[in-house]
């Protein structure tokens, strides 16, 4: 009979544990989860911080100081010429 009881207090025991080791990989499995939302997020803001990095130095790195010059003329110009029109369409 001691044994049985032996027996009896060991499956309980591990019953325990296996209901212990259940909820803690129910609770990693809510943290890795959690993890892999986190990460994909930082990804999305790293790959749009990338693309504004890539676009800001192409942007500065074609145009030397000459043809910044010669950008900022031409912009100069098309302004002038909408001032023109829209003094016109005033008139």
């Amino acid at each position: 009979m001691q044994e049985l009881t032996l027996l009896n207090d060991k499956l309980d025991r591990l019953l325990k544990k296996y209901t212990e080791l259940q909820a803690e990989n129910k609770r990693l499995k809510e943290t890795v989860n959690t993890q892999l939302k986190s990460i994909e997020t930082l990804n999305g803001k790293l790959a749009l911080l990338e693309e504004n990095m890539m676009a800001a130095s192409i942007g500065t790195a074609m145009l030397n100081d000459d043809e910044k010059q010669v950008v900022k003329k031409q912009l100069d110009s098309v302004l002038a010429e909408i001032d023109k029109i829209l003094a016109t369409l005033n008139d």
